[in-house]
């Protein structure tokens, strides 16, 4: 099912009244982006507030990826599908294939994509990234003929101002790579860069070794 706009453009709407109650959203743009084409989105995941936080900070409409297990329920199902959900099974590939059949379309048609590259909240660092989803794009990247623009977004979460917190969005420069083998090292760099942009500590072990035992892994929601 394809995002429907008005259903889009309604719930960011209404979103970005209640997020307005209690965030004061600071947007900052290290970078100009480009007007069209496809485009890649690698947000900091920490709270299921990311997913508004991130369609408010971008002026286009986006699609979200999304695990499966959320799309269940046909009346859920058919509403994040409006949004701009793309459902991705984590267990089985033949399935994970199906999705990303869809979003090869959608990188055609120029859309821009949300991937949250840690696959699961990560609290007080920035988790090691996940690079399959990444392998596939950069695989189908020299048929599109466009080198695809990875772009990663910091989202740190700062202290309460009465009942409003402050939350700070970054968005950095973007990110290329030239084929699927480059997948894993883009990925680092993703990482790396989100964790510099929302000042919080990479907790990798790809990183010397290194694993901060302060980060706190939390199940997904989206």
């Amino acid at each position: 099912m394809k995002r429907n706009s008005f259903v889009y453009i309604a719930t960011k709407k209404m979103a970005q009244a209640v997020f307005s109650i209690f965030y004061r959203i600071e947007t900052e743009w290290k970078t100009t982006l480009p007007d069209y084409g496809p485009m890649i989105i690698l947000p900091k995941h920490q709270y299921w507030t990311d997913i508004p936080i991130v369609s408010l900070a971008f002026k286009p409409l986006l699609y979200f990826v999304a695990k499966k297990e959320l799309f269940k329920y046909p009346l859920v199902r058919g509403y994040l599908s409006f949004l701009g959900g793309l459902p991705v099974d984590r267990t089985q590939s033949v399935r994970t294939l199906d999705s990303f059949k869809a979003l090869v379309s959608l990188l055609r048609a120029g859309e821009k994509i949300v991937i949250f590259p840690e696959g699961t909240y990560v609290r007080n660092g920035v988790g090691s990234g996940k690079s399959r989803l990444l392998q596939m794009i950069l695989r189908f990247q020299s048929e599109l003929g466009y080198s695809i623009p990875f772009i990663p977004v910091g989202i740190r979460y700062g202290g309460w101002s009465g009942w409003r917190r402050r939350v700070e969005v970054s968005i950095g420069a973007p990110l290329f790579a030239e084929k699927d083998s480059d997948a894993v090292p883009l990925t680092h760099r993703a990482i790396e860069e989100i964790g510099r942009l929302c000042r919080l500590p990479v907790c990798e072990q790809h990183q010397l070794g290194f694993r901060n035992a302060d980060c706190e892994m939390k199940e997904e929601i989206f």
